[in-house]
């Protein structure tokens, strides 16, 4: 049976299982607690050297992991990869965005207020305005289209939505971004979040 190994308070832990919910897909969820080490030890090291979580371990015992990889995998041949050429490779635009320009300023924000219990003052000032900066892009985006790459939704929306949903928990205010915040409940909707 497919194994997931990941952090049920991880967005990028919480976007594979949201996939394969949605995809019907049998699995077992082995908790990864990183917080207290779980994807530190030699076992996990030894399925994982980069010791991240989500990794998933397949019914023929190859292993896989980063997020937006795994999301990929399973959703070959769905709807939520496009078919046209373009719109695919601006999925892929957004995907390799979210890792390197969202994720890293939104989700550490949050990580550090939520987990770490930092205050906002002691959050530094350059993460919050690289996490604005990428939610301003996203609500810029969402200004021309409802999806980000192309006309219905794909892996790249439930990518960005992971972490975008919970921006608040990171001290980032939503309310002034319309288009975002319409966006996550067409999410939500069509990829069955609560």
């Amino acid at each position: 049976m497919l194994t997931v190994f990941g952090d049920i308070r991880s967005g990028n832990c919480l976007k594979v299982k949201w996939m394969l919910d949605l995809l019907g897909k049998d699995y077992s969820w082995v908790e990864t607690d990183i917080m207290s080490g779980g994807s530190r030890t030699a076992d996990f090291l030894a399925m994982n050297p980069a010791g991240q979580v989500p990794t998933i371990v397949l019914d023929d015992g190859r292993t896989l992991a980063q997020s937006n990889a795994i999301l990929l995998h399973f959703a070959e041949g769905t709807p939520y990869v496009p078919e046209d050429a373009y719109d695919r490779a601006r999925m892929f635009e957004w995907l390799f965005w979210e890792q390197y320009s969202h994720e890293p300023y939104v989700a550490v924000a949050r990580f550090q207020r939520l987990y770490l219990g930092k205050t906002a003052s002691e959050v530094e000032p350059r993460l919050m305005e690289r996490g604005r900066a990428a939610l301003d892009r996203l609500e810029a985006a969402l200004s021309e289209d409802e999806w980000l790459a192309g006309a219905s939704p794909s892996v790249a929306d439930l990518a960005l939505v992971a972490y975008t949903r919970l921006a608040h928990e990171g001290g980032f205010d939503l309310s002034p971004l319309p288009n975002v915040r319409r966006w996550i409940a067409r999410v939500e909707t069509v990829f069955g979040i609560s």
